[in-house]
């Protein structure tokens, strides 16, 4: 199950373009999970995830809810659930964070602080809460999830094809990651639809590769791919844990109107 915390997130950075590039839809996005593919002792697999993001004004509240049961070859069934909350400032200064990540057979695995940074593209920290008090430091360039997912469909739109950047979505007490992102071309066309929300909407396909702090950068942690809206709604997912892909199909969204 490598990589499993890699995906509370989530779900990068050009240069020049403004934070609010970009404006992410307010919304609430229900998904069913399945077994996509298998490469070791994970015979089936289902699930469901909640994604919800709130406009709060200044900053944007986003709540991640995950539950997973694995089966393995032999018939035991593995049970999974994450709970992923952040609060990030709509500057992409400072985020608040805390994961709850709970399987059978293992102690609850809690994470929780606060991260700041110097300026956009420049350097920061993380101040831990959980699982114990420590501090850690964020190189220049670092994003937060948010703005992470903003740049991503900026550089779509603008017709860029690759970006490699740091990361912090607080999710491991080891401090940053580092992620590749590949676009695969931006419709300005919107594609067919069953949500309203969507059904005017250009989109793209992305590929993000997640590697941790201390990886040797060859083997990503964690791999995503993602049909990406222009309003920072996915509606369809491939999410690669290594030894197995689970799909997630968006069954149910609710768009909410801008509150600010």
């Amino acid at each position: 199950m490598r990589g499993l915390k890699a995906s509370l997130a989530g779900l990068l950075l050009l240069l020049a373009p403004q934070v609010h590039a970009v404006d992410l839809a307010a919304h609430v996005a229900q998904y069913k999970l399945s077994l996509e593919s298998s490469k070791g002792d994970v015979a089936s697999g289902s699930g469901t995830m909640t994604y919800e993001v709130i406009d709060a004004c200044d900053g944007w509240a986003v709540r991640q809810r995950l539950a997973m049961v694995l089966t393995n070859r032999d018939g035991q069934a593995i049970h999974s659930v994450s709970d992923y909350t952040t609060f990030e400032t709509k500057d992409g200064l400072s985020m608040r964070f805390r994961s709850h990540q709970l399987n059978d057979g293992t102690p609850p695995d809690d994470v929780a602080g606060e991260a700041t940074l110097t300026a956009l593209g420049g350097a920061g920290k993380v101040v831990y809460t959980l699982p114990k008090a420590d501090t850690k430091t964020l190189p220049a360039g670092t994003l937060f999830p948010s703005t992470h997912t903003i740049r991503i469909i900026t550089a779509a739109e603008a017709g860029r094809k690759f970006l490699s950047l740091p990361l912090f979505d607080g999710t491991s007490a080891a401090g940053g990651q580092s992620s590749s992102v590949v676009m695969g071309g931006w419709d300005k066309a919107p594609l067919p639809t069953t949500f309203a929300p969507l059904a005017k909407q250009p989109s793209g396909r992305v590929h993000i590769a997640f590697f941790d702090g201390d990886s040797d950068g060859t083997q990503p942690d964690y791999e995503v791919s993602m049909r990406y809206f222009a309003n920072g709604v996915a509606d369809e997912m491939s999410m690669d844990f290594g030894d197995f892909v689970m799909s997630a199909k968006i069954e149910k969204l609710t768009v909410h109107k801008p509150g600010c």
